[in-house]
């Protein structure tokens, strides 16, 4: 069986409604491996302490989420940690070994968001759509050779109630069902 990881970058996950519901629903997937990476790393993570073993764990993987809550327009400062000390790795210091095996694997992005989808629009209050606050993410997708897939993103995630949480958690795990599928097909 394939195996689909989620690494989630949430600062305090178990207070996390959103976060918490879109993990619960991936968790009922078979070959879907769910880590709370502030739990793995609540003192921060280091290349040369942490980065062989998150190298070879994103190795291990199939096809990889990167799970968060959008934060003033970024994501968490733990991800961007994390894409210093297990890319660079991987892709500047280990290309042949680590980088270049990566390459071609497919990449989703999975955010949650306060306000509500309108906010996100070159007219709407953010002023930039949720595509635009994305690009660094897709540069580090395009600089790596990962397959960029539609992002999956739950918006007005602070105001949603406990059936709207159970109704994204399985729009969620139909989308990555449906991901996963395509990309089991194609490597058939």
């Amino acid at each position: 069986m394939t195996r689909t990881l989620i690494l989630i970058f949430h600062p305090n996950l178990s207070q996390s409604r959103a976060n918490a519901a879109l993990a619960k629903a991936a968790n009922t997937l078979p070959g879907v491996e769910v880590i709370d990476m502030q739990a793995t790393y609540p003192d921060g993570i280091d290349m040369a302490r942490d980065g062989a073993a998150e190298a070879a764990r994103l190795l291990a993987a199939d096809r990889i989420v990167l799970q968060f809550p959008v934060q003033w327009y970024s994501a968490p400062p733990l991800l961007k940690a994390w894409q210093n000390a297990v890319l660079t790795r991987m892709f500047y210091m280990h290309f042949e070994d680590e980088g270049r095996r990566l390459a071609g694997t497919p990449l989703m992005i999975t955010a949650t968001a306060g306000n509500v989808p309108e906010a996100y629009r070159p007219e709407g209050s953010n002023g930039f759509s949720m595509d635009d606050l994305f690009i660094p993410l897709r540069a580090m997708a395009h600089r790596c050779g990962l397959i960029w897939a539609e992002p999956f993103v739950l918006y007005g995630a602070m105001k949603l109630s406990d059936a709207q949480f159970e109704s994204a958690g399985a729009d969620y795990s139909a989308t990555l069902t449906r991901w996963i599928a395509a990309y089991d097909r194609r490597a058939a």
